[in-house]
């Protein structure tokens, strides 16, 4: 198990656990289950939504993309062969292709050359098996699940757990989808307005890489919108229309203020927050957050993981990239950042790094 502890607090997703969770509080940091909970299950799952909701998450993170016929699925990436079992599925040898995604070429399988009827044919499995092996236990279980579906999962937990659990959709490669004649924006805004939530005060964020879906998405959603950064490049949508700008120009304080014209949040990696040397210890921190702040965005930077070889060298417990360094002190750090929220791959320590920090302020 490569000395990787697992919290006691896990369970099958279908079972109740045994804690109570309040309704979020609007002075405390949001917790969002990055992809659900992939650190105890493979992402993009019911199972893993369901038990980073029931571990406390304020909102669940289903990144959106299309399938041939139009329906909105949860999946990372178009790209399949890592997270499903397609590979070993010879009726859809044929399906294998390599195409250009955002400037990249990738060789796999692809949710828009498959109907939801063959998505649903094939079983989830866990993306990084070398740093996660304890996920494996559950590769073939689960399948891939519909928007609608994760939908009426938050509302079934609502009732059941007595407390909101929020939705954090990102639209995934908007662009490439919208030329490929399956853009996501319409689909969305039609499955939040049919389900109730394009409203104010819904528990809906919408989150994107590029600008002018957001910008789309303005005029169509009554929900807050998200624009998420990158430490380095830029938005594809600017690469296809020429815009010369990049994601370092969008966070100083003159490219905030204009994400303010129309999002309300800004969703920093979090080196953009605290960088990492070139040995990956971290040094100062940046201004990103007053900056954005001054600009009326709240801050919910991406994403923060248990694992040694996802955490900053000065918390790193041991050489064994698998193993759980000290996430506590990576969690602390960054609140005390007066961040609003953060992505988590681990609900659970999120969540209790998140009580501490505010008993004892």
């Amino acid at each position: 198990m490569g000395g990787v502890a697992l919290p006691s607090a896990v369970a099958e997703p279908s079972q109740p656990a045994d804690v109570a969770v309040q309704d979020h509080r609007p002075d405390q940091p949001l917790v969002i289950g990055h992809r659900g909970a992939p650190g105890y299950r493979p992402e993009h799952t019911l199972a893993s939504y369901e038990l980073a909701a029931r571990m406390g998450a304020d909102y669940i993170e289903p990144d959106l993309v299309s399938t041939k016929d139009g329906v909105l699925v949860t999946r990372h990436e178009n790209e399949i062969g890592g997270t499903t079992d397609v590979a070993s599925r010879p009726e859809f040898a044929d399906r294998k292709t390599t195409k250009t995604i955002d400037g990249e070429q990738l060789t796999g399988w692809f949710t828009e050359d498959f109907t939801l009827a063959e998505l649903k044919t094939l079983r989830a499995k866990e993306r990084i098996p070398e740093t996660r092996p304890h996920n494996t236990l559950y590769d073939g279980r689960y399948e891939v699940p519909t928007f609608q579906e994760v939908v009426d999962l938050t509302k079934r937990l609502a009732r059941e757990l007595h407390r909101t659990i929020g939705i954090y959709a990102e639209t995934k490669h908007p662009t490439y989808f919208k030329k490929a004649g399956l853009a996501l924006e319409p689909k969305l805004v039609e499955a939040l307005t049919r389900n109730g939530l394009n409203r104010p005060n819904a528990p809906v964020f919408v989150q994107s890489f590029e600008v002018s879906n957001l910008k789309e998405l303005k005029r169509q959603l009554r929900v807050p919108l998200v624009q998420l950064v990158w430490t380095e490049g830029q938005p594809y949508d600017f690469v296809e229309s020429g815009d010369p700008r990049t994601y370092a120009d969008l966070v100083t304080p003159e490219g905030l203020r204009e994400i303010a014209t129309y999002a309300k949040g800004v969703g920093p990696e979090k080196g953009m927050i605290i960088p990492r040397d070139e040995k990956g210890f971290l040094t100062e921190p940046t201004t990103l957050v007053s900056d954005a702040h001054g600009a009326g965005l709240v801050v919910h930077p991406y994403t923060f993981r248990n694992e040694n070889t996802f955490l900053p060298a000065d918390f790193r417990s041991s050489d064994n990239p698998a193993e759980y360094g000290r996430a506590f002190d990576e969690y602390e750090l960054f609140f005390k950042q007066g961040i609003d929220g953060l992505f988590s791959d681990n609900t659970d320590t999120a969540v209790a790094a998140r009580s501490e920090v505010l008993a004892r302020r």
